[in-house]
């Protein structure tokens, strides 16, 4: 079964923190709230996770993972921005964007879509969030809690404990979530173009 946390959403509880990092060390999968919906997340190493994932979500080996990342910094390490992007993206987070960009050499290859070598980042508007990126002091690796055969994303956390008890690990609580989801940008060709319009104004990134 899985442990439901009740996270203060303004003033997260450090010791509740800790119990989330310690287990995303452990290799837990957890399902937990964003500035865009409910995602399930893990750590980078973690390949059951991984797997996990995509059987909760029913989808193939081509899906496009999201590192969540602390920081811009953060986010250079796992993917090239270029000169182009780099003021866009810097400008634009944090916030309800996804961004689709080449991967460093830093990302394990199980993570990069297989053809194309890029993944998505981004940099989240969440308080709850950003504490337990802070502490794990690496991105998780990411992906938007939407179920076979639902188009939106899960915003209630006793639902989600209720239908993925068995499933995950930890379900974070820590209030209310926007079920609209990122806007998803890929800037892999060296222009951006707008793959998905989500919470994120999008006119920013059209020409």
């Amino acid at each position: 079964m899985a442990r439901f946390l009740d996270l203060h959403p303004d003033n997260p509880q450090p010791r509740l923190v800790a119990q989330i990092v310690e287990a995303l060390r452990d290799d837990a999968l957890i399902a937990y709230p964003t500035d865009s919906g409910y995602a399930l997340g893990c750590q980078l190493g973690n390949r059951d996770g991984r797997d996990r994932i995509l059987r909760i979500r029913d989808l193939d080996e081509r899906h496009h993972f999201t590192l969540m990342c602390r920081d811009f910094a953060q986010l250079g390490q796992f993917v090239h921005v270029d000169n182009s992007a780099f003021r866009a993206i810097k400008a634009a987070v944090p916030g309800p964007y996804t961004f689709i960009l080449p991967a460093t050499g830093e990302v394990p290859r199980r993570l990069m879509h297989p053809k194309k070598k890029t993944v998505g980042v981004r940099i989240p508007d969440h308080v709850v969030v950003c504490a337990i990126l802070e502490q794990l002091g690496e991105p998780i690796l990411t992906s938007t809690l939407i179920l076979p055969g639902e188009e939106e994303a899960r915003t209630i956390g006793w639902e989600i404990k209720e239908d993925l008890d068995h499933q995950v690990d930890i379900v974070v609580e820590a209030g209310e979530t926007s079920a609209q989801p990122t806007t998803v940008v890929d800037w892999s060709e060296g222009e951006p173009q707008v793959l998905r319009v989500g919470a994120g104004d999008p006119s920013r990134f059209e020409s």
